[in-house]
């Protein structure tokens, strides 16, 4: 599924991050539409339909509350405010303006992007809530997280979906051509070698459950428990 996101965001540098980071890293998976004030960012809501919004609150022209109230008019779009406003009562407004979710800065790309592909999955219905279980691992879909032994994993993305497909697969052998296609698209064009690269990636962070990645030869690979 390709996911279609808006970001409204006065400071230049912080949206050419933002956006470079979600293209970069789940290729073909989002396109990203940018705003640097609040009225552009309503022109374009008017004119599109998105997945989620990103949204400053300190934008020129039109606040980001006043946008997301905007939006609130008319749809149940995901929203989540990124700024430096971090006092409780910004945190309330913008709780009590609708939106999903609060990201105050500096923060990690990769948080945004699991809070992002959260409330996206819930959005459209894709959560299983409950969790799964897989040896020392424990899969819960509903928050993005994962543990091992009870102790909560920070994995990349792309490892992240790897680890999630084998467990919603355990016991098969899943070929390393089938991860391609799953997790970085049909049209990926870099290096063959690249699943084999984030298999060891992820098997190091797994530490006590790596070895539950078991190495097919000539077939690839499959998660037992």
């Amino acid at each position: 599924m390709r996911y279609r996101l808006l970001l409204v965001e006065d400071d230049s540098e912080i949206r050419e991050i933002i956006s470079d980071y979600f293209l970069s890293i789940t290729e073909n998976e989002f396109s990203v539409d940018m705003a640097s004030d609040g009225e552009k960012g309503m022109e374009l809501l008017y004119e599109n339909r998105y997945d989620l919004v990103m949204l400053d609150i300190m934008l020129p022209l039109c606040d980001g509350f006043e946008l997301c109230r905007q939006i609130r008019q008319d749809d149940d779009t995901p929203v989540i405010f990124l700024t430096a406003r971090g006092r409780e009562e910004d945190f309330l407004n913008g709780y009590k303006m609708g939106c999903d979710d609060y990201i105050t800065k500096p923060f990690s790309l990769s948080v945004l992007y699991a809070k992002v592909m959260a409330l996206l999955k819930r959005s459209k219905g894709l959560v299983i809530s409950q969790e799964v279980v897989c040896g020392r691992i424990t899969l819960l879909p509903a928050q993005y997280v994962i543990m091992v032994d009870n102790t909560e994993l920070t994995l990349p993305p792309k490892e992240y979906s790897i680890l999630k497909y084998l467990i919603e697969h355990k016991g098969q052998v899943i070929p390393r051509e089938t991860l391609l296609i799953k997790i970085w698209g049909y049209e990926y064009e870099g290096r063959d070698r690249v699943v084999d690269d984030h298999i060891r990636k992820l098997r190091k962070s797994l530490g006590s459950a790596a070895n539950q990645i078991k190495t097919v030869i000539t077939k690839g690979y499959q998660i037992k428990e």
